[in-house]
């Protein structure tokens, strides 16, 4: 892909960037989830627990959300993310903000600390994720080799936390799930826990491969030149 040009002919009218949809959400993505980064420490450090969840648990879930267009952008193809993949990720965070956050409001997990370290690698993975595509929408050359370290290296500390911190969440409310809802809710959280093993597996080993794929690509050029 070239660089995208400024200059048009004349009499001609200016051409929007063939990728200008997908530039758009991902950078719209990246703000959104700054704002969740910087709630989560500041009032993480300021106010603390529960009152950080208080404050901060519908905009997590309202952006959180946002990501079911992921499944329609691998769906139709304007991605190349698999399908199944994008599917799993989507649903298992859908789960936490949804089936924990909002139906479990009371759920000792929601004022627990591993609220605070969910939030920290939900948000620090997302604003590397979407940076990351958001530059290499417009061509390789917008993409700085220490984003692309950042993108394919951060998931080896931030995929063990954030799954570690979701099983978490989980596992603190299955007790307030069989209160609040029932027994059967209880028992389905307890079943999706057992999903979390083949499902890392799966996407850590995913993302080892392409790590190895797009940095090694990276020094065979450097080798080349």
């Amino acid at each position: 892909m070239t660089e995208p040009s400024s200059s048009t002919q004349p009499g001609s009218k200016p051409q929007s960037h063939p990728n200008r949809y997908l530039i758009a959400y991902n950078s719209t993505s990246t703000s959104l989830w700054t704002i969740v980064f910087f709630n989560t420490v500041f009032l993480g450090l300021f106010l603390g627990q529960p009152i950080l969840f208080e404050k901060t648990h519908w905009v997590t879930t309202l952006i959180q959300s946002l990501a079911v267009i992921e499944i329609f952008n691998s769906a139709m193809g304007y991605v190349k993310s698999p399908l199944f993949t994008t599917v799993t990720q989507v649903f298992s965070r859908l789960l936490i903000v949804w089936g924990v956050f909002e139906v479990l409001p009371n759920s000792p997990a929601n004022s627990h600390w591993v609220y605070i370290t969910l939030c920290l690698s939900w948000s620090i993975t997302e604003i590397i994720r979407y940076a990351y595509y958001a530059a290499n929408l417009q061509g390789p050359s917008y993409v700085p080799e220490w984003l692309t370290w950042l993108r394919y290296t951060t998931f080896y500390v931030l995929y063990p936390t954030g799954v570690s911190s979701e099983v978490a969440m989980i596992y603190l409310s299955l007790n307030e799930a069989e209160k609040t809802v029932g027994a059967w809710y209880s028992w389905l959280l307890t079943l999706i826990l057992l999903t979390y093993i083949p499902g890392f597996y799966m996407l850590y080993t995913y993302m080892i491969k392409q790590r190895k794929k797009v940095l090694g690509k990276q020094k065979s050029i450097k080798k080349t030149q």
